[in-house]
């Protein structure tokens, strides 16, 4: 896990510019740093302030110069890296590093199964100088060329630079665990792994993607597709890659520097078809555990976020059972955020985990006053604004988890999206048997849906309405008073953003839950949640890791009919059914879902009341040409008074003011 960041810029590169981009990220790798210059046929490998004296002292290859004043005259080309060392310790897992004379590659992620791809290319006469998955990488591209991208198991952002063909490669993972970002104007191009790097490269700097702004504020949705809240900052999509051609880049005689980015879709999300229906519960087994004993290979401690719910009491009683199994000798940790508030505390779920599965854990119990002294840099280290409170409970988790020596940390993204765990999910499945025509199927579900889950029969229509007809949404948004349904806090000339609800665009209001689980795979949901992860995971220099994404389960369980996985009001019914003896009952047999989730009303409304008012006339004075203050104004006001139910809403603006001024962002 580490931060990769470069600039090609056919007049040359200033100086020092990959230095300070390396020191904004250095949260992402504090272990290692390198850099590479080029320009022509020449190619100098450099050191940096936190380049490790070992490194320096090594004689491989790619070994770098230690002087950063010592480079190339006037390149053009410049790739750095940031090292989380996880993988080969030893001063041979440096980065920028060549293979062949030919590649250089600056990494971050991980490729599970670099072992068995290290025996195969032994065995077609590739010979490797470190333990490391980066070299195991390098040799398949010179073997498979891109696609060796498709017998990679892992999460990944990289480049590699070619010297012969004088191009660079860059791709990302399956789902997007691992972020990158790239920025082109004035005839440069430069790419990184979070957009506060490339925010100083902008000429004119950083301006609000107004339309992207009002996605999260009317929708809650963002990283649905290539573009960022920074306008002309945009990310390579998950499953892309993009070629880059020098041409004449390199040896200067190109003054401009003219490229057509067209990214190439290298894989597309399909589901697994053939399953042996009679099978599936073996195989879904097979592949949940396959896919955590790949996640554990680490040479540093392994440890696991633990809500307490059914997603990741999955992961740690499995990882404790393959744990023991190999004799690791470690004892393992588990990390709980807690609640003040009893309906949002899952602590004791936690501890009844933890004690089943012989784990040690460990609580942290986040506070408003805490959010509010940390909430600039929580925005800074996420980049874009974000959708709730909760992210500040994930953060204290991750930050826990280093201060305890925990470098790599398990998570449960994916499961949700995959298995049907929303509740949304319930109306899909029941506007889908209305358009099969049984009605006697939906009246036993509904049935169990009001027993089970304890949605009201006036929930259930609607629910099944809306997934129906999606126009319903908007009666339904209306009648819970929904931010979505009501235009007036927005200003007129921008009504139209109303029309235009992304969820629709991507099918993730559909009446098929498979369709709806690659839509929130894809776009509407696993994007953003990724997104939060990997940023408050490196901003404590974690590694967050997410088996449920183990692109051959994800295949597996999309595949599966919709029975098998929601039914008689229960979602994820196969995970629960196959975790039988290795999860507590009592978790299994839950019904409720939390999370990482905060006491957000309690501490917006009440116990930073005033405080919060004022951030929220704060943000309505920066967004003034948006929103729409004296409505909003008036919803906090009822809110405050109950006489209005809570709305997100609220968090969304004070967050996005707080952006706008902790960039320095031009609203127009």
């Amino acid at each position: 896990m580490c931060g990769i960041f470069g600039v090609i810029d056919p007049l040359g590169i200033e100086p020092h510019l990959l230095e300070k981009m390396s020191e904004v990220l250095r949260h992402r790798g504090p272990d290692d740093e390198g850099f590479l210059y080029a320009s022509n046929f020449e190619v100098e490998p450099i050191g940096g302030p936190d380049t490790p004296k070992a490194v320096l002292d090594s004689s491989l290859s790619y070994t770098p110069v230690h002087n950063v004043a010592i480079r190339i005259t006037n390149p053009r080309l410049a790739l750095g890296h940031r090292r989380l060392s996880i993988i080969d310790l030893s001063p041979a897992g440096h980065q920028p590093m060549d293979f062949n004379n030919r590649y250089w590659i600056i990494f971050n992620g991980e490729i599970y199964n670099y072992v068995e791809l290290y025996v195969e290319l032994r065995e077609l006469g590739y010979n490797f100088r470190s333990c490391s998955d980066t070299e195991v990488i390098l040799a398949a591209y010179d073997y498979w060329g891109y696609e060796c991208l498709e017998r990679f198991k892992g999460m990944w952002s990289f480049a590699i630079f070619d010297t012969h063909m004088r191009t660079l490669f860059l791709s990302r993972d399956r789902f997007g665990i691992k972020p990158l970002y790239y920025l082109y104007s004035d005839g440069r191009f430069s790419f990184a792994s979070e957009i506060k790097a490339l925010v100083p490269l902008l000429s004119n700097g950083p301006k609000a993607n107004v339309p992207r702004l009002l996605d999260f504020l009317i929708w809650n949705i963002t990283d649905h597709d290539d573009q960022t809240m920074f306008e002309d900052i945009f990310q390579l999509k998950a499953g892309h890659c993009l070629t880059i051609n020098l041409g004449q880049v390199l040896d200067g005689t190109e003054s401009a520097f003219s490229l057509n980015i067209v990214p190439k879709c290298w894989y597309k999300l399909t589901p697994k078809s053939g399953i042996d229906l009679n099978n599936t519960d073996e195989l879904f087994e097979t592949a949940f555990r396959s896919a955590i004993s790949l996640h554990l290979r680490a040479d540093v401690p392994v440890g696991s976020c633990l809500s307490g719910g059914i997603d990741s009491s999955s992961i740690v009683c499995v990882m404790s059972n393959l744990i023991k199994l190999q004799s690791y000798g470690t004892v393992q940790k588990t990390f709980t955020a807690c609640s003040e508030l009893a309906e949002f505390d899952e602590s004791n779920y936690a501890k009844l985990v933890a004690k089943h599965a012989g784990v040690e854990p460990i609580f942290v119990t986040p506070s408003a006053n805490e959010l509010i002294a940390n909430l600039d840099e929580l925005i800074w280290h996420q980049d874009e604004p974000f959708g709730s409170t909760s992210i500040f409970a994930q953060w204290n988790v991750f930050q826990s988890a280093r201060r305890e020596g925990v470098i790599v940390m398990l998570d449960g993204q994916g499961a949700d999206e995959a298995l049907c765990g929303y509740r949304g999910y319930f109306g899909a499945y029941l506007a889908g048997l209305l358009r099969q025509f049984k009605f006697k199927s939906w009246f036993k579900e509904a049935l169990a849906i009001h027993r089970e889950v304890g949605f009201s029969w006036v929930k259930i229509f609607g629910y099944t309405a809306a997934y129906l007809q999606p126009s319903f949404l908007r009666f339904i948004g209306a009648f819970e008073r929904r931010s979505y349904a009501d235009r007036r806090w927005v200003v007129p000339s921008l009504h139209a953003a109303f029309d235009a609800d992304p969820q629709f665009k991507f099918g993730a209001r559909a009446a098929d839950i498979q369709q709806m689980s690659i839509a929130q795979l894809t776009a509407t949901h696993l994007p953003m949640l990724l997104r939060w992860e990997d940023r408050n995971a490196m901003a404590a220099s974690v590694e967050a890791r997410v088996p449920f994404l183990d692109h051959h389960f994800v295949e597996l369980a999309i595949g599966l009919p919709p029975q098998v996985k929601i039914g008689m009001g229960v979602s994820k019914a196969i995970l629960r059914k196959v975790m039988r003896g290795t999860v507590p009952d009592m978790i299994l047999d839950r019904k409720d879902k939390i999370g990482f989730a905060t006491s957000e009303e309690k501490w917006l409304m009440q116990d930073e009341g005033d405080r919060m008012q004022k951030q929220f006339s704060d943000s309505l004075i920066t967004l003034s040409g948006i929103l729409n203050p004296t409505v909003l104004l008036t919803y906090f006001s009822e809110i405050r008074a109950g006489k209005r139910p809570y709305d997100n809403l609220i968090w969304r603006i004070i967050v996005v003011g707080r952006w706008i001024n902790r960039f320095s962002i031009q609203l127009c």
